[in-house]
Order: C-alpha cells, then structure tokens, then sequence
C-alpha cells in the first residue's frame, strides 16, 4: 500500500516538474527565476537545478514501479 501511494505522489510531483519546464515559447519555470538568461551557459542555474530534480523524481517513480511489479509477482 505504501508503494502505490508513493507511485501516486511521485506522479503528480514529475507531472508537475515536467509542466514547470521551459519550453519553446517559455514556462512555468520562468515565474521562479528561469526566464533569466546567463550569458555564459546555454541555460540558468533554476533550469538545470530543476531538470537534476525531474530526473531523480523520475528514477523514484520507476523505481516504485519496478517495485509493484516485483510484488505483485510475489503475490505479497
């Protein structure tokens, strides 16, 4: 039961790290500080910190997942 609320938690949490991402015509990131461009990098400091917590939001809802299938498996 406690893996199924985390896959839950870690659904809406990537959903709304993915929305938060700059696209072509800019997103919610730039409320937070990514409209800010630096001139020495392709991107600010708020995009790529928020593209690192996507990426480890995303290894923890495939890792739940990977987990509900071991145990259905299991049948426990």
């Amino acid at each position: 039961m406690g893996f199924s609320i985390a896959l839950i938690v870690f659904s809406l949490l990537l959903m709304l790290l993915v929305l938060m991402h700059k696209g072509k015509g800019g997103g919610l990131s730039d409320m937070f500080g990514g409209g800010m461009q630096s001139s020495v990098g392709g991107s600010s400091v708020a995009e790529r910190n928020l593209d690192r917590i996507t990426i480890v939001v995303g290894l923890l809802w495939f890792a739940c997942i990977v987990v509900l299938a071991l145990l259905m498996k299991l049948d426990v």
